[in-house]
Formats: structure tokens, sequence, C-alpha cells
């Protein structure tokens, strides 16, 4: 099976592997499915640090070690699941290169009367394509100074459609003038998957989708009235912090900047003088509030002015979403780097929430595993924020066979292919 083929969902076969390759952890969640494939239940976990090198910035940086450290996170969740052997996986990739955007073509019907056909409907969803991924790589080129870099369609997901300005769900046999589609998509540089493909070569994985992380966890949550939900989410890991915007139910784009939890580690290294492995370790009680008073204040005061820098790549990232509209008030944060007590202090700062146009005052809130209603953790071993990436991933498996069927879905599906080939 191919990098980016469809699911093949059977229930003699019904284990997944969702691999979450973290700059400090690499988690492996190995998940069922149930009978009516809506629901997925987790059965296995399995969390190894990884060694110094392996990651860069949310990259591979060291294959040989990056394998080696996935391979025990399977075996642990293995283990745990009792299972032997589990070969589809879906990957999440992260790192400043990934990049999520969703692009908008007004297009003007010749003869409004006449219902909307799939044919016409292919065409104006390969038009939006050409134009996101022009857009794509005209900004990869301007960030990188490399006008050849190789980049790779790996999500995409309609985020509206309107027919003379009303919103419809499938415009097929619809009739109007003017048709809106906006489509969300999420590229990554080929080096980058092409690591993904050894990896997953290497452990024996089928590979039946690799994911932008922040694409995962804006897409799990799911709302009573989603045309009406307006959000952030802050994906805080190791070596990236990874952000992502909707309005209106839709996913309007994500962003990656290199700065996680692994810099406020090597403050504490620097200023101590201790290993890395024990600034950790302090780090976390730090966290958890187990550290003495003088202790404590000791480090609020050296983090500081490491989460007003964090504050500001957060700053210069949401930007650009609101030179179109007001952003929105809700929050949510998630990933390891989430658990430090001065992030979300800093996100509530009155001072920066005036140097953007938010809908009105934010409210920041941690998003938890239980927030993710499709999937079930049966371990016990899913408890924090820091563990929504690999749920998401999982969790984003079965919308994508959940939405397999649909017409738009497979149009969709099949733009990718044609700009893949391309």
């Amino acid at each position: 099976m191919g990098l980016f083929s469809s699911f093949s969902w059977k229930q003699e076969a019904n284990l997944f592997l969702a691999l979450d390759i973290g700059t400090e952890i690499v988690k492996a969640l190995i998940f069922s499915v149930d009978n009516d494939q809506n629901h997925a239940t987790v059965i296995g976990v399995g969390r190894t640090f990884q060694k110094a090198g392996n990651m860069q910035s949310g990259a591979v940086s060291d294959i040989s070690g990056v394998i080696e450290s996935s391979r025990e996170a399977i075996r642990l969740a293995k283990e745990e699941a009792k299972v032997k052997k589990v070969e589809k996986s879906i990957i999440g990739i992260a790192g400043e290169l990934v990049k999520g955007t969703t692009t908008t073509v007004h297009y003007e019907r010749v003869n409004p009367e006449i219902r909307i056909g799939t044919p016409e409907l292919k065409m104006i969803i390969q038009k939006v394509q050409e134009k996101a991924y022009e857009r794509i790589k005209r900004q990869l080129a301007w960030e990188t100074g490399q006008s050849d870099i190789e980049v790779k369609l790996i999500n995409a997901a309609i985020v509206d459609v309107r027919i003379d300005g009303y919103h419809v769900a499938n415009p097929v046999n619809f009739q109007g003038k003017d048709v809106s589609m906006s489509v969300f998509n999420a590229y990554a540089p080929m080096i980058h998957l092409g690591a993904l493909q050894t990896i997953a070569d290497e452990l024996d994985l089928d590979l039946l989708s690799i994911a932008a992380e922040p694409y995962a966890v804006a897409r799990s949550i799911e709302v009573e009235d989603m045309l009406d939900f307006s959000a952030i989410f802050i994906d805080i890991g190791g070596g990236t912090s990874d952000i992502a915007v909707i309005r209106n139910g839709g996913l309007e784009g994500t962003k990656m900047f290199a700065l996680g939890g692994r810099a406020f580690t090597k403050r504490l290294a620097q200023e101590f003088h201790v290993s890395f492995e024990t600034a950790e370790q302090m780090k976390i009680e730090y966290s958890l509030g187990r550290l003495s008073p003088e202790k404590t204040d000791q480090i609020r005061t050296i983090f500081a002015d490491d989460c007003r820098v964090w504050l500001g790549g957060i700053e210069l990232s949401l930007m650009e979403f609101a030179e179109s509209d007001l952003l929105p008030s809700r929050i949510f944060l998630c990933g390891g780097g989430s658990a430090l007590p001065g992030i979300r202090e800093a996100l509530l700062s009155e001072e920066w929430t005036k140097t953007l146009p938010f809908a009105k005052t934010p409210q920041v809130s941690y998003l938890q595993p239980s927030d993710i209603i499709r999937v079930t953790d049966k371990t016990g071993q899913l408890n924090n924020p820091q563990d929504i990436t690999p749920i998401g991933l999982a969790n984003l498996a079965l919308l994508d066979h959940i939405e397999e069927e649909k017409m738009l879905s497979n149009i969709l599906k099949k733009s990718m292919q044609a700009i893949d080939k391309n």
C-alpha cells in the first residue's frame, strides 16, 4: 500500500497504531475499532524517551535513533495490548516547515440556472488545490530562501462551501451563480516525509497516513454546533509549539515555531549547572508544585523571560490570522510543555491580549483526553494534556474512514493524488 492510500477497514483486522514521534518522547497507541467503525478504544500505550540528537525542532535528524526509540515504544504498547502484530499505522509530523493553510476560490458560473454536477465540482476543487499548492510553495521559498524545495500534500479538508452566500454541505444539484469553496491543506517537505516512510518501512508498518499534528489536534474536538465553534489550539511539545486556528467550525490554518519545553529545560541546566536529565526532572517537579517555595520562586523568575520569548512566537504566529478577522477568544492548551505554570499565566497577561484583536478577553483551558469523544482509553494511562496528540491521531484515522464515502471527500482525495503526481 502506498503512502497516501485509503484505509482498508476489515473486521478481522481492526487493530491500528498511532505513532507520535516527539522531540522528547515517542508515544505509541494501539487502538481497536468497534464494529460500526465509529469509535476507537485504546488497548495499549507505549512511551520511550528519545536520545539526544534524534530530533531537531520537531523533525527527524537521526533516522536510526528514532527507529530504535519507536520500536521500543511499539513493543511496550503491544505488550500491554497483548497483541503480536499491528501493521496499519498513522504517524504524526511536526516541524517549522510543515505548513497548513485554508485557501478560498470564488467561481462565477456562466449558467446559474443549471444544477451543479460532479464534473463541475471536481473542476472547482482542482482550482482550489492548484492555488493552495502555489501559495505554499511561495511561502516556503520566502522563508527558506530556496525556490526548489519539494513539498507534498499530506492532509486536506473542505472547510466551507457557499452558493450565492449561503452555506451548503454538498453543492451537487444546487443552482446558483457564485460558488465559493474553502479547503484546508497541510504540506510537508519531502525530506521529512521520506524519513518517516523509511522509519515505517524499518518497523514493518503499513503507513496508511501521515498527518500534520496540529491538524489532528484541531479536528479532535466536536461540539453540538460546529458552525458556531471558534478556538485557538496550542500544542507545546519538546521542540516546537504548534498552533491551529478554527473559525466558525472550519480550520483556517496551522503554524509551528521551534520553541518548546526543551528550551526551558536547557535554561535550568545552564542556570543550575546540572545535566539535561536532572534539569528535566527539576522542571517536572516545578510544574507539579513539588519544590520548596524558595526553589519555586527562583525557577519562576528564571522562566519569566523564556515565557515572554515564547509568547512572542505565539503573537507572531497569530498575526497572520488576525489580518482577516477577530481572533477566537477560546484557547486550548495541550502537550507536555503546557504544564509549565508560566505558560498559562503568559497567555492571560493583559499586555499581550491588547496587542492582538481578540473578540473578547481570552479564556485559556487545557484540552483533556476525555474531550475527544470518539476515542476511549481502556488502559488508564492517558490522563493529561500531553497525551492529546497521539489520541488526536487515532481520532483522525476514524474521521478519515467516516468521511471516505462522502462525495466531496472522495473528490478531494483524488485531487490530492493528482497534485501528488505532478
